[in-house]
């Protein structure tokens, strides 16, 4: 992955200093005072020599436009800026190659950056960042403001007035160049100083990293201040990438401390597919012992690339590095030795970092053949046939027949006269008017383009047990609230007028699930019992108890298009046939004609307990997916009847939660969009995997998760994640970023469960203290009043 293009030999050691290099030139110090530029399309041209300064050179670097390439570099005596194209005609004309002197006497400058036009340099001394003209001498701006050393500076790319600076008072700040003010100053981020920063510009993001290998993402706003998206710990996340890798060296290893020397941007790759590169945010950085590529969509490191692995390498430690652009499919860095006169130009081929994220494309949740003959699918339910008693022997049973000469049988009297005629037609009407309105439903589409539900519209005070689980029905009309009290409530979604209550469950309810035809729906508790209730029936249909499990049921749901109930039992998914009987005889009002049948049990491949499960019932689908006790994510195949896939440590913690993207009967999305789910565990965040690839593609921990499972839903258009949170709010992200786009307030407890409607764009959320909260998007949307004698009044909420 890593070649060496060029070896430079210095006079001096150059590990702590800024050199420079370019797509095509790489500029080193020589005996002090002195600059040697090489050119890297031809190895063996003579290096062109820079005189001028009568200081040490501290540090240089090119500038952004390639055409004509302009060079700065800086001394305690002046800092000045060249034109390489006509130093190179001077040398070759037989004169002196000169540059043009823009700062005097600005002390030790660590760091020279210039702006995106060339326009400008930022030269870092002391605790002061200095803007200068790159024409003349001429101090635009002084910026003092940091307590300690100013270490970095970088231009905004997209607004040329912005500058970040990063300093050894372990902040950052971004300043109004127009104004020399700061538009937003960080906290104190680490124990250690911060050496570098960088601009993403495809996606706003600031990037900043410390000398004790810390990495922080932060989303530069519109109004310029700044929010955390990511953390990532090089020496954790190293860790957790060896403890993946198959092979590992038994040698004894010894801890190097890793500081972000220099970061750059993955940058676009000709090997990637174009929807690929939209949502890229590889990031390559540059440390002591080699080159390390994370995610910060993930958090994840990607592959790292250390020099000993390298034997052909003249640098084995490295002091300082310098990225180059990208060009060609590959990154061009410059590496100083950390402890020898050596400076390596080195190249990274990026294609063969795209073969480390290659995935497997052979995980879909659309089945894309029929069952398997002996597929557990193909099961059947036999209905029970009553059983009627045969007498032996004796007279058959016969027709009864009602004779004229019978007075008790009616025929004898005269037909009455009839005094009016009923309208007969009024159940035809009736039937005709709701399948008009259904119709009606089913033709609103749900709108794709609309905001994130964020103004709060009702809010109503259940009950002071916690609420653990919601669900709308399939068609949006009705809510189902599984409580800490063992009980559930079906609401109407607009949260008017009394629930309807539904009793039997010894201890709380655990999860709730309509069926698909939305005649039926599941609640599963912590009492090891399942029971399916059907509409209008205060008692349940089917009553599983708790001899039939080990252990309480984690997750319940219809599946396969209402065909089965799939649940989870300690290690086991159970896979059940069922029979609903609808009639009621008041009579025999303890005859149960609705019933059960266990087609299939499978166990986990590990043997640990199922947390939860998840699987599409609105379509045909093989896939299920389960969640374990020892942190796992493991795909079943419910066609072979088998574990196809395992994902080992998906989490720091063990997950609770395992949502696919579902979307509603309402919504369209692409096909490959349902291949997304998430995945939540307390103190590790969410995180977005991709089913055909099984890894994780965007990870989002800007919520707050210490102890409680909080759930998290996907909008019904994709575009949306809505997750609980324990400081008293519920977070909305987009799917695109790991930064939250809004944070629900106006909640009196941890937010514990969330639901979208799958009809129009409304969020739900329960509270540990079990309130229910209706948000709409904002557009047209006023809040409204108490919707039951249980509300509350909004005006008087904590925020």
């Amino acid at each position: 992955m890593i070649v060496e293009r060029l070896k430079l030999t210095c006079d001096k050691l150059v590990s702590h200093r800024q050199l420079a290099c370019s797509q095509s030139f790489t500029g080193i110090p020589q005996r002090g005072t002195d600059i040697l530029i090489y050119t890297h399309l031809d190895v063996d041209q003579k290096a062109l020599l820079l005189t001028g300064h009568h200081g040490e050179i501290t540090s240089m670097t090119f500038g952004k436009i390639s055409l004509p390439v302009q060079f700065c570099s800086a001394s305690a005596d002046y800092v000045i800026v060249w034109n390489l194209h006509v130093c190179q005609r001077n040398v070759n004309q037989d004169k002196v190659a000169a540059g043009t002197i823009i700062g005097t006497s600005l002390g030790e400058v660590v760091h020279l950056s210039f702006c995106f036009s060339d326009e400008r340099v930022a030269a870092c001394s002391g605790p002061t960042a200095y803007v200068l003209s790159s024409q003349k001498e001429e101090i635009i701006s002084a910026l003092t403001g940091h307590l300690g050393p100013v270490t970095s500076a970088e231009f905004c790319p997209w607004n040329k007035d912005i500058l970040i600076t990063t300093s050894e008072d372990r902040t950052f700040k971004v300043w109004d160049l127009n104004t020399e003010t700061v538009f937003y100053q960080s906290y104190v981020l680490s124990a250690s100083p911060l050496l570098s920063v960088l601009f993403m510009k495809d996606n706003r993001h600031i990037v900043t990293g410390s000398t004790d290998g810390q990495v922080w993402c932060f989303s530069l706003r519109e109004d310029f201040t700044c929010q955390l998206v990511t953390k990532i710990d090089l020496h954790k996340s190293e860790q957790r990438h060896q403890a993946g890798m198959v092979e590992q060296s038994s040698e004894a290893k010894v801890d190097i401390s890793k500081p972000v020397l220099k970061m750059a941007p993955f940058g676009s790759c000709n090997d990637f597919s174009d929807a690929e590169k939209k949502d890229k945010s590889w990031l390559c950085i540059g440390s002591t012992d080699g080159l390390y590529v994370v995610d910060l969509a993930t958090s994840e490191l990607i592959t790292v690339l250390y020099f000993k692995d390298y034997l052909g390498l003249s640098v084995t430690m490295a002091g300082s590095w310098v990225f180059s652009e990208q060009s060609n499919n590959s990154v061009v860095f410059l590496v100083s030795s950390l402890f020898t006169p050596c400076v390596s130009l080195l190249e990274f081929r990026l294609g063969d970092a795209g073969s480390v994220c290659a995935g497997n494309q052979g995980f879909s949740v659309f089945s894309s053949s029929p069952p398997l003959l002996e597929s557990p699918l193909n099961a059947e339910l036999k209905k029970k046939e009553p059983n009627h008693a045969r007498k032996k022997g004796g007279i058959k049973e016969q027709p009864l027949v009602f004779h004229s000469n019978v007075k008790s049988s009616g025929y004898t009297s005269s037909p009455r006269k009839q005094m009016f005629s009923p309208k007969t037609n009024a159940q035809k009407i009736q039937s005709s008017m709701k399948t008009k309105k259904k119709k009606g439903l089913l033709l609103k589409d749900y709108p794709e383009d609309t905001a994130a539900p964020t103004v709060l519209r009702a809010h109503l005070s259940i009950t002071n047990k916690p609420m653990y689980c919601l669900q709308y029905s399939g068609d949006g009309r009705q809510i189902l609230c599984g409580l800490g009290d063992s009980s559930v409530l079906l609401y109407k979604s607009s949260l008017t007028g009394n629930p309807a209550v539904y009793t039997g469950h010894d201890k709380p309810v655990s999860s709730v699930s309509w069926s698909l035809n939305r005649h039926c729906w599941l609640s599963a508790s912590h009492d090891q019992t399942l029971r399916l209730w059907t509409h209008d029936i205060p008692e349940p249909a089917v009553i599983m108890r708790k001899q039939m499990f080990s252990k309480p049921i984690k997750g319940a749901q219809f599946y396969y298009l209402d065909k089965f109930l799939l649940l989870a039992s300690g290690d086991s998914l159970h896979l059940y046939l069922y029979h609903v009987d609808v009639t009621h005889d008041d009579i025999k009002r303890y005859e149960h004609r609705s019933f059960v049948k266990l087609a299939r049990c499978f166990s986990t491949s590990s043997g640990a307990d199922i947390t939860d499960l998840s699987a599409i019932n609105d379509f045909f689908s093989y896939i299920v997916l389960v969640c374990a006790s020892d942190r796992s994510i493991q795909v079943f195949d419910m066609n072979t009847g088998r574990v196809a896939a395992e994902l080992p440590d998906a989490h720091s913690r063990a997950i609770h939660c395992i949502t696919q993207n579902k979307g509603s009967m309402f919504s369209t999305q692409a096909p490959e969009s349902y291949n997304l789910f998430l995945t939540s565990a307390v103190t590790d965040g969410v995180k977005m995997w991709d089913l055909r690839t099984l890894r994780c593609v965007r990870r989002y921990e800007n919520h707050i998760n210490r102890c409680h499972s909080c759930s998290s839903a996907i909008s019904p258009c994709g575009r949306f994640i809505a997750c609980g949170s324990e400081d008293n709010c519920a977070y909305v992200y987009d799917v695109r970023s790991s930064s939250y786009l809004h944070k629900l307030q106006r909640h009196s407890e941890t937010v514990l469960s969330v639901a979208f409607n799958p009809a129009t764009p409304q969020l739900l959320t329960g509270t540990l203290d079990g309130k229910l909260s209706l948000f709409e998007p904002s557009s047209g949307v006023r809040l409204s009043r108490d919707t039951s004698s249980a509300a509350l009044n909004v005006s008087n909420m904590a925020m």
